[in-house]
């Protein structure tokens, strides 16, 4: 990463590249997540980026003047020094146009000079309609710019200009802001694509099951961890599929989703995933339980006590995974225990035949419903890994670690044979 001359109070030099694209106004919400987050933002946009938004809105957002020409400033010769001196180089939306040009080192703008002068990690997040993404020429200068180390965040799904839908839409700024702080704390050396060509499986969300139209039996899970890894495991080179129980967070971009409500249609989904997954990874909270009967009609008070609900019991998914899953294949399990949590957490691990189980102490702060997770890693025959309360990124990313870790070993132990 390139050195700072900041000063000790300033945070991460940040450039940020906005190509001519509709998703342009996108970038002021990111650029302001960046700077109140304590980033040191230049903004670099090319021309065609302020027929979309102006100058003056860039400079308010950032606190700084607004670089757009390599002649503005000339003495301070931007169109070096810019890239020479960041700790980040991000451009969102990359356009195709912007795309090209950089992984053919054309230098006809500022930005483009910027990209072929940084010797810092480099993100480009892009923007287009689906046939330019689709495009070979678009996915072999793609191809080209992750060899030589840039990090290219793949497109959502979903709708473009006009009535058209499809890949090629950028991906939220909150979800890019994560890629920022990912780059910024592990370097492009963390983030490889050490998961290039694996099929990985995760579950996300809380289960719901109905009492009537109305009421369910449910719990806390808002999908946040789940999710995290599911971006993560992207950004390292997956293929993602999110079994997503009644998650309300924007879907991670280049992940495709299957959408379920209760305890049976998440474990057929998921079974069905998993089937040819490298790495299935449960981090939905599975109800245990269900209502024997299910109203038809919404119940009623009454004069008397409440009626009994009857429950039963649950398929245990985790289990299921753990008797029929196929060989080579990494199974990750969560554990959310109030009480005896490394007692419990060891006798799950062993029972449900997992090879890694992240155990949660859950409470206020922690775990459900908030933005950020401590655990516990368990493995068969390893030391406990303590990871601290942090982004659940982070707690994604020391996860992805341990499975990369075991995929690798399967692998050596395979060619053995």
């Amino acid at each position: 990463m390139a050195a700072t001359d900041a000063s000790a109070n300033a945070g991460p030099r940040v450039v940020l590249g906005v190509s001519g694209g509709i998703a342009a106004y996108k970038a002021c919400e990111l650029l302001r997540l960046l700077t109140e987050s304590g980033h040191d933002v230049t903004v670099v946009p090319t021309p065609a980026a302020l027929r979309f938004v102006g100058e003056a809105t860039w400079a308010a957002l950032s606190g700084k003047p607004v670089h757009t020409e390599v002649w503005d400033d000339a003495h301070d010769v931007p169109h070096v020094r810019l890239g020479q001196q960041a700790d980040l180089v991000m451009v969102a939306p990359a356009t195709a146009d912007v795309l090209a040009r950089a992984a053919h080192g054309m230098t006809d703008d500022l930005l483009a000079s910027v990209l072929l002068t940084a010797r810092c990690p480099v993100v480009f997040a892009p923007a287009m309609h689906t046939e330019m993404w689709q495009h070979p020429a678009t996915q072999a200068n793609v191809a080209t710019l992750r060899e030589r180390g840039a990090i290219v965040i793949e497109p959502a799904a979903g709708r473009l200009t006009g009535a058209d839908s499809g890949p090629g839409r950028l991906p939220e700024p909150a979800e890019i802001f994560a890629v920022a702080r990912r780059v910024l704390a592990r370097g492009v050396a963390g983030l490889t694509d050490d998961l290039r060509g694996r099929r990985i499986v995760v579950s996300a969300g809380g289960t719901r099951e109905p009492l009537d139209p109305v009421r369910f039996l449910g719990n806390r899970s808002s999908g946040r961890q789940g999710y995290a890894l599911a971006a993560t495991a992207v950004a390292r080179g997956g293929e993602v599929t999110v079994v997503s129980a009644n998650v309300t967070l924007p879907d991670p971009a280049g992940a495709k989703i299957v959408r379920v409500g209760d305890a049976e249609e998440l474990r057929a989904a998921v079974l069905d995933a998993a089937a040819d997954a490298d790495v299935v990874v449960m981090a939905a909270a599975v109800a245990d339980f269900r209502p024997a009967e299910i109203s038809t009609s919404k119940l009623k008070k009454s004069a008397g006590p409440p009626p009994p609900i009857d429950l039963v019991e649950n398929p245990d998914v985790l289990a299921e995974l753990g008797r029929s899953r196929r060989r080579g294949q990494v199974l990750v399990g969560f554990a959310a225990e109030t009480d005896d949590v490394l007692a419990n957490a060891r006798a799950k691990l062993e029972a449900k035949g997992v090879d890694i189980l992240v155990v949660n102490r859950v409470g206020a702060g922690v775990g459900f419903e908030v933005q950020e997770n401590a655990a516990t890693i368990l493995q068969p025959a390893v030391d406990p890994v303590d990871v601290p309360l942090g982004p659940k990124t982070a707690l994604a990313d020391r996860i992805l670690d341990l499975v990369v870790a075991r995929l690798a070993a399967q692998t050596g132990r395979s060619d053995d044979r």
